[in-house]
């Protein structure tokens, strides 16, 4: 009997400090306490009027892939399949094969370096054009629109000096 009276006992204490550790877990803690925990850092707001990254190779070749894999496998209607599937002739592809790919991700590329140069352009400037070419057809009207202003303005000082 002496050894479960001490595992009872045991039982007791055991119990007691899991129940004060739990607690001091379960608090609420303070407006000071929180305090001190270094401020999360706020993400910058996404501007939606920037262009978006083009895809790379293998995406470019994707595109094309869903459209066979889906036409051999029209009851498929899990996405995992596909994509791993495509993953897999991808990696069973040879350089010669992923040429084609990587050449019209390398033009998609640099149509987005100079979307993204006339942006960035824009964004500096103030402007808020969506397309570069009217961009350049706006800059040139202005600057003659801004000639004609000043020669006017020249005219009439002339004007009111006499």
């Amino acid at each position: 009997m002496a050894s479960v009276v001490g595992l009872s006992m045991k039982r007791g204490k055991s119990k007691a400090d899991a129940s004060k550790k739990a607690d001091n877990k379960l608090s609420v803690k303070k407006g000071s306490e929180w305090v001190s925990k270094k401020p999360r850092k706020l993400k910058a707001a996404k501007d939606p009027n920037k262009p978006k990254r083009p895809p790379s190779a293998f995406f470019v070749f994707m595109e094309e892939f869903r459209t066979s894999f889906k036409e051999k496998n029209p009851n498929n209607k899990s996405v995992s399949v596909v994509g791993k599937a495509g993953g897999d002739k991808w990696k069973s592809m040879s350089e010669d094969e992923k040429v084609p790919y990587v050449t019209k991700a390398a033009k998609l590329k640099t149509e987005y370096t100079k979307k993204l140069a006339t942006y960035n352009n824009n964004q500096s400037g103030g402007g808020s054009h969506a397309a570069g070419d009217e961009d350049e057809s706006d800059k040139s009207k202005s600057e003659v629109n801004d000639d004609e202003e000043e020669e006017e303005g020249s005219e009439e000082e002339e004007e009111e000096d006499e």
